[in-house]
């Protein structure tokens, strides 16, 4: 059983920076593959960002290629969203999610994920 809790949203002006963090429980947090989404109003979830258990691989969509980068410290058992250049179509709920998988490419689908956050608001005014 994993937790999620993501910490780090909020209002930023078009262009700002954010980093989301996402702070896992369970001792095994290591060997999960971690997916961020993001989820706009009327709009389905979609994935942003995610990174295989060893750091070894990391998917970006093409929205966000050059400007978030997902890295993670095992060993802080976190997950981080570093965000650059933001734009107000970025504005949307962000969801740190997990599954254990021995696929060697990260899911992209959010329903092969089992473990969810809560959920972290990003507003990018312009």
């Amino acid at each position: 059983q994993v937790q999620l809790v993501e910490s780090g949203g909020g209002l930023v002006q078009a262009g700002g920076s954010l980093r989301l963090s996402c702070a896992a429980s369970g001792r095994t947090f290591s060997t999960y593959v971690v997916g961020w989404f993001r989820q706009a109003p009327g709009k389905e979830r979609e994935i942003v960002a995610s990174i295989m258990w060893s750091a070894s691989s990391t998917y970006y969509a093409d929205s966000v290629k050059g400007r978030f980068t997902i890295t993670r410290d095992n060993a802080k058992n976190t997950v981080y969203l570093q965000m650059n250049d933001l734009k107000p179509e970025d504005t949307a709920v962000y969801y740190c999610s997990a599954v254990r998988t021995l696929e060697t490419m990260a899911p992209r689908s959010p329903y092969e994920y089992d473990y969810w956050g809560q959920g972290a608001q990003v507003t990018v005014s312009s």
